[in-house]
């Protein structure tokens, strides 16, 4: 690869030295924007760059009073500003930052305090109820539980105590210096709580990752950024610093009602996202098209534009504006992350002019492995490994697909208290990802499909049910699918390929039965598109959504008992 089309960035061994070259580099410019409402009208907060990194330390210096110093603090709630504050408050001050999923059930979030010997939990007053449950319970040893808004010990109170502190001369939480190695982040995995593993990440990790993510997306400091992925998530957290990192303004959604309005409300020019999100943004634009009775004239300038492309001449933004409007109208960047996203999704983006990439990663590695870019792209594939670490392809067959391995300061310390689960993925230094995957002759990686996930049949022929979950996705109608290894004889080895639809009754209004018969017809279209031993050879129906993690995972384990 050509090194000139990677960026010049300035590298970090810790968060504190990347948040403080911002507040430094980008000042009095807006970090984030906070909505509020007083007396029926809204007001527009800005917070620059200074006054995030002042409120961290505030903050800090507080939770130093509180004797914090070297615990563990979770952080649990929806994105907002507080989240954002405490967590890199542990993260500068050399605490460790737990981020829990909000949408866990009051056991499970009560489990992840207890396996994390959390010390105090900064939580969103939204989920008081949960919190009330879990102090009551009496299993949790946390010392403190600081509100976002009520109760004995709020964020305020805490922030306010700490600035008191730190003007009137305490430097003990400033003056701190972290340890580039030692655990700074403790993640659960996505799953329920007794099968997630804790994952230990540390700064290096993740500032060499936010420096690798500079050097190859184009993310611009006079971007605006919607906080769409859950800062619990480390696509979401990452993808935050990322943005702190490039002096990006971010900015949070209402609610996913709302996101239109949003995009327009603050003209975002860009954000992370799931494809599930993508794509659903892209369906309501071509709903409108469709409305409009305009899909023949989209289809034919699509085409029109590309082959102006390809003579230097991009006018795809003046073409398709009123389909970038349905965007918010400012529109220019997408990165895609946590799942494969269709090949057709990407087409449509970049034929209106909206840039899109994809990368992959996972919470072990801080998370980014590979990633695209506007130099580096190829159909099909997650891009390019990150500059700062290895990637092999281990035990390939005979197509050259193999077991995807990486090394480098961006994977985990470890799993928690775990060392069989961490002794059977890290190895020499190797961690082992878990999914499988090929490296092309000029350096781009192909996910084919996560090793415990692939249906084997019994002729030997190997099946990624996400290769063929997206193709039935792409039906009229179709809001996701799952696909599955059946056998005969109900044995472990399977006979064919099955697939369960989940299908929108705004779409489909007739019958179930005539519902059944009209996606199976599609399908078999499909199947005329696919080598014989990946047909599908049954379906079932359902307007009911598949069995999801909190991060829209399909958790397959529990998908299978209700289809066998």
């Amino acid at each position: 690869m050509e090194k000139n089309k990677f960026r010049d960035v300035p590298l970090f061994e810790d968060i504190k030295g990347l948040l403080y070259n911002s507040a430094k580099v980008y000042k009095d410019k807006a970090a984030f924007i906070l909505k509020r409402t007083a007396n029926k009208e809204k007001i527009y907060i800005k917070k620059s760059y200074m006054d995030f990194l002042y409120d961290i330390n505030c903050f800090g210096t507080g939770l130093y009073a509180l004797g914090l110093k070297d615990k563990r603090v979770a952080v649990m709630g929806r994105n907002s500003y507080e989240w954002a504050v405490a967590h890199f408050a542990n993260l500068l001050g050399g605490m460790v930052s737990v981020p829990l999923d909000k949408e866990l059930q009051v056991n499970e979030l009560e489990d992840s305090l207890v396996r994390s010997k959390a010390d105090a939990v900064v939580y969103d007053a939204k989920y008081e109820d949960k919190i009330s449950l879990i102090k009551s319970n009496g299993r949790a040893n946390a010392d403190f539980y600081i509100s976002t808004e009520q109760g004995e010990l709020t964020f305020d109170s805490v922030l306010n105590k700490g600035k008191e502190l730190l003007d009137g001369g305490d430097k003990s939480y400033v003056d701190y210096t972290p340890d580039p190695d030692a655990m700074v982040i403790l993640l659960f995995t996505s799953g329920t709580t007794d099968k997630a593993k804790a994952v230990m990440l540390c700064q290096r990790g993740i500032a060499c990752n936010i420096c690798d993510m500079q050097m190859v997306e184009d993310i611009r400091h006079t971007d605006t950024n919607i906080a769409f992925l859950p800062f619990h998530h480390i696509f979401g957290s990452t993808g935050l610093t990322v943005m702190l990192s490039c002096g990006v303004t971010t900015v949070f959604t209402d609610g996913l009602r709302y996101i239109k309005q949003n995009l327009k409300e603050y003209k975002v020019t860009l954000f992370v996202g799931v494809p599930i999100l993508i794509d659903s943004m892209k369906s309501a634009v071509e709903k409108e098209v469709k409305k409009q009775g305009k899909e023949k004239l989209v289809a034919a300038m699509r085409k029109v534009t590309r082959l102006l492309r390809k003579m230097h001449i991009d006018v795809r933004r003046k073409v398709f504006k009123q389909l970038i409007d349905g965007l918010g109208g400012h529109m220019r960047f997408i990165i895609s992350g946590g799942a494969p996203l269709d090949p057709e999704t990407m087409k449509f983006y970049d034929d209106i002019g909206v840039e899109i990439v994809q990368g992959y990663g996972l919470t072990e590695t801080s998370p980014v492995i590979a990633a695209e870019n506007e130099h580096f792209r190829r159909l099909g594939s997650v891009g390019i490994p990150m500059r700062s670490i290895d990637v092999k392809i281990d035990n390939k067959d005979a197509e050259g697909i193999g077991q995807i391995k990486v090394k480098g300061s961006i994977v985990m310390m470890g799993y928690y208290e775990n060392k069989e689960a961490t002794d059977s993925v890290l190895e020499d230094g190797w961690f082992n990802t878990g999914d499988l995957g090929y490296i092309d002759d000029d350096g781009f990686l192909f996910i084919t499909g996560r090793q415990k996930d692939m249906i084997v049949l019994k002729n030997g022929k190997k099946i990624f049910p996400e290769e063929v979950e997206t193709l039935v996705n792409r039906i009229e109608g179709i809001k996701e699918s799952f696909i599955y290894g059946y056998s005969e004889d109900g044995g472990i080895s399977f006979d064919k390929i099955m697939c369960k639809a989940v299908y929108d009754p705004a779409v489909f209004k007739g019958s179930k039965e005539e519902t059944h018969d009209h996606i199976w017809k599609e399908i078999k279209e499909i199947n005329k598109t696919l080598p014989m031993y990946k047909y599908i050879k049954g379906l079932t129906i359902t307007d009911e959504p598949l069995i999801k993690t909190t991060t829209n995972k399909i958790k397959r384990n529990e998908e299978i008992k209700t289809v066998r």
